[in-house]
């Protein structure tokens, strides 16, 4: 069944306009019987205004009048021709510039380093680049491996630091529900470092990552 727009609303105006049962108009604006006799007795929706769904293209005349004139007839609704007009536009997948996507696995390696919390779909939203490259990344696979080096994509130009720090700010409230659902505790300090702390150029996680290099 096709989902109406304005559920509460358009029960309002079927209460008020026709003589439809309070099943009929529940099953209609996908509600249940009770929250259209509240409706329909003043304790549900007071200041909610009806919105017609003849009007809005949401339920044809005569499907109307077929509900009316049988107590046992559901009425079908139509796709209404605002629908499209309210549907969220999906973003268009992120365009890095072809100077700029050589940086990629730098800055890939960049949230490898400082915020591992960071899910790999996020970051392959905010760099444009794919899960693939995240893992030649994270397993030294990479065929320019042994030149990668830690940079935050803020520097490259790659992301802006709203755009990271809503990231990394994201990654840490999932991560805290998950510790609280768990019953991990906190421990003692600073964990997650905002986006904004971890280092331009990523100084301290170059010489970080190069350590390693030279253990590995």
């Amino acid at each position: 069944m096709t989902e109406i727009l304005m559920p509460k609303a358009t029960a309002v105006w079927l209460v008020d306009n026709t003589s439809l049962t309070f099943e009929q108009i529940a099953d209609f604006c996908g509600l249940h019987p009770l929250e259209v006799r509240g409706i329909a007795d003043g304790e549900v929706a007071r200041d909610i205004r009806g919105a017609d769904p003849i009007a809005n293209g949401q339920l044809s005349r005569e499907e109307l009048d077929a509900a009316q004139n049988n107590p046992k007839y559901r009425m079908k609704a139509q796709k209404s021709r605002h629908a499209e007009l309210l549907k969220p536009v999906k973003k268009a997948p992120r365009y890095t510039p072809v100077s700029r996507r050589q940086d990629r696995p730098d800055a890939i390696a960049w949230f490898l380093r400082n915020h591992p919390e960071v899910a790999d779909s996020q970051i392959s939203r905010i760099l444009g680049t794919t899960k693939a490259t995240i893992d030649q990344v994270r397993n030294r696979t990479h065929w320019n491996a042994n030149n990668i080096k830690p940079v935050d994509p803020v520097t490259l130009g790659l992301a802006t630091q709203m755009e990271l720090d809503a990231v990394v700010r994201k990654a840490a409230d999932k991560r805290a529900k998950e510790d609280a659902k768990r019953g991990v505790a906190e421990p003692d300090g600073a964990t997650l470092r905002p986006a904004s702390e971890a280092g331009h150029g990523g100084d301290e996680a170059v010489e970080a990552y190069e350590t390693q290099d030279a253990e590995d």
